[in-house]
């Protein structure tokens, strides 16, 4: 497929597939686009970080972002001129001299506590009413009007949650980034400073529980779990049982879980995957985090002792918001909107103006608010838009498009924008969004950032996407996939271990394994060149994922 990647703006643009792997359909591509910038100018104006925002772009499908200057953004320089020129301007600077007096106040009084606070008390039980007022209204039921309604009001629904998601990753990720700088700086580990945030999520251990609970009532009225087959054969053990089952799948059975974009699978899809996790489904060991966070204070200098714990305390105080914003923001209501266009999808074909149901997904978003009107484009041009859409994610897309901008040196900052930006560059690093990112550089492409203290040997399944992995996923099996994300948590009960090609210590994958307990190995980017079905090992300690035995090899030998 002929296509050329050219820079969708002014500077430098970098690649990021953590999200969107590739061939990602408009709808989503208009809501990354429309909601991502705007809500990270927006916290990083109220926070006082010096840059204007992160812009997103989609290049022949592909995701780019660009980190916009606080000032010059759309003629960046091709040289920056003499320090002493920024030190001036960095003081001078009106907009500069803003950014400090808001990073100073931020600093002191700590906003996030309070955004937090608000998110447990109103933010949080505001979003889980209106997904679940969305999600009662049926679209099989709906009429024609009816349906174009409910699809309407998913997009604009979608489109303001996009926004908070972003904006609220700027209150998680301002009070983490400080904690994990600091404690580079006291000379602690990045890995064991995030150990001690283990237990601070109850919404990503909270899906485990309730499998577990379910197992154990399934298991109390002597029935052996694994016999269970079908959603309804779980509901017969008792009304116990039923009512469990049913409340799990009222939370998560619409949330996409195979990836972000609406073309991902729900939880509803894959009743294998709840099925697996429900045999295999454990309690979580809890984790004493109050020894780990004892024994790391011990190493903080006695002067610096309270300001750990300041920090630890805040860093801990966002965690569960962290990790529950995404599904309630995003994975849950897009996949509502996945449900509703499929619906749409369906009555088309039935009526000759698709070819095939799934082809509602390509919907421009305009053009899904009336999917029953004239404007609906013709039966070939969806064929068309499906068929570039897949054909599109099979290229290799450039890491970067654009010339490079030169970065101003950190030390002409302010001291206070200079914490700032050192503490959100900590952060990025330990997010690492690009394959093998997190590890750092490393001559074996199986070596990352290993999360969990025992090794685990199982059977790898390895995948482009999620959800080829997730169809033949077993208990025990080691999930291989290029990233993961908060949906994830139904699907990582089900696997022994898990490894990614793109994160670093403070990614999704390692922050679900940690909450989890389920050995990993993030970031190291030859991982999906490992066989599927070969028998591997994920050593965290070591931060190494060794293929033991490849499944051809094994058919050999018998």
């Amino acid at each position: 497929m002929a296509v050329t990647f050219e820079a969708p703006g002014p500077g430098r643009w970098e690649l990021d597939r953590s999200h969107f792997p590739g061939g990602t359909t408009r709808i989503a591509q208009w809501l990354m686009c429309e909601s991502m910038g705007p809500g990270i100018a927006r916290v990083m104006e109220e926070q006082g970080v010096p840059a204007k925002t992160i812009a997103s772009r989609f290049v022949n499908g592909y995701h780019y972002t660009r980190l916009v200057p606080l000032i010059g953004g759309d003629k960046p320089p091709k040289r920056l001129p003499p320090k002493f020129v920024l030190r001036l301007a960095a003081r001078a600077h009106p907009a500069f001299r803003a950014r400090t007096r808001t990073a100073r106040k931020t600093f002191e009084d700590r906003p996030w506590n309070d955004v937090a606070a608000d998110w447990h008390r109103e933010m949080q039980p505001r979003l889980v009413a209106r997904n679940a007022a969305l999600q009662s209204q049926q679209p099989a039921v709906l009429g024609d009007a009816a349906l174009a309604t409910l699809v309407s009001e998913l997009l604009d629904h979608l489109r303001e949650t996009t926004e908070l998601h972003f904006w609220l990753h700027g209150h998680d990720l301002g009070p983490i980034a400080r904690y994990l700088y600091a404690c580079t700086q006291w000379g602690l580990e990045p890995t064991e400073a995030l150990d001690a945030l283990v237990g601070a999520s109850p919404s990503t251990s909270r899906p485990l529980e309730q499998l577990a609970a379910l197992r154990a009532e399934v298991e109390s009225r002597d029935i052996d779990v694994t016999s269970l087959t079908s959603f309804d054969e779980v509901r017969a053990v008792s009304p116990a049982a039923a009512a469990m089952l049913d409340e799990y799948l009222a939370e998560r059975g619409n949330m996409l879980v195979t990836g972000y974009d609406i073309t991902s699978l729900t939880l509803y899809e894959v009743p294998g995957v709840v099925l697996a996790a429900l045999r295999s489904a454990v309690k979580p060991v809890a984790t004493d985090y109050a020894t780990l966070a004892e024994r790391l204070r011990s190493r903080v200098p006695v002067a610096e002792q309270g300001r750990f714990d300041m920090l630890l305390s805040d860093a801990r105080g966002v965690m569960d918001m962290r990790d529950d914003n995404g599904p309630l923001t995003y994975e849950l209501p897009a996949g509502l909107l996945r449900r509703a266009l499929l619906e749409v999808g369906r009555r088309l074909a039935a009526s000759g103006r698709l070819e095939d149901p799934e082809h509602a997904l390509d919907l421009h978003q305009d053009e899904a608010r009336d999917p029953f009107g004239p404007g609906l484009p013709s039966l070939a041009e969806m064929a068309r838009r499906a068929e570039q859409r897949q054909a599109l994610e099979q290229l290799t897309p450039p890491q970067a498009l654009g010339p490079v901008e030169p970065a101003p040196p950190i030390d002409v900052l302010p001291d206070v924008l200079a914490e700032m930006v050192s503490s959100i560059e900590t952060a990025l690093t330990h997010l690492a969004m690009t394959e093998g990112g997190g590890a750092g550089p490393h001559a074996d492409p199986l070596t990352g950032v290993g999360i969990g203290a025992a090794p685990h040997t199982g059977t790898a399944r390895t995948a482009a996407s999620a959800d080829e992995a997730i169809d033949k996923l077993e208990p025990g099996d080691v999930l291989v996939v290029r990233a993961t994300s908060p949906a994830f948590n139904a699907v990582l009960a089900v696997a022994g271990a898990v490894v990614t090609t793109h994160g670093g210590a403070l990614s999704h994958a390692a922050v679900l394994a940690r909450e989890l307990g389920i050995p990993a190995v993030v970031g190291a980017a030859g991982a999906l060149r490992i066989p599927d079905g070969s028998t591997v090992t994920v050593d965290p300690v070591l931060g190494k994922v060794t293929v033991i035995e490849t499944q051809r090899s094994a058919a050999a030998d018998v």
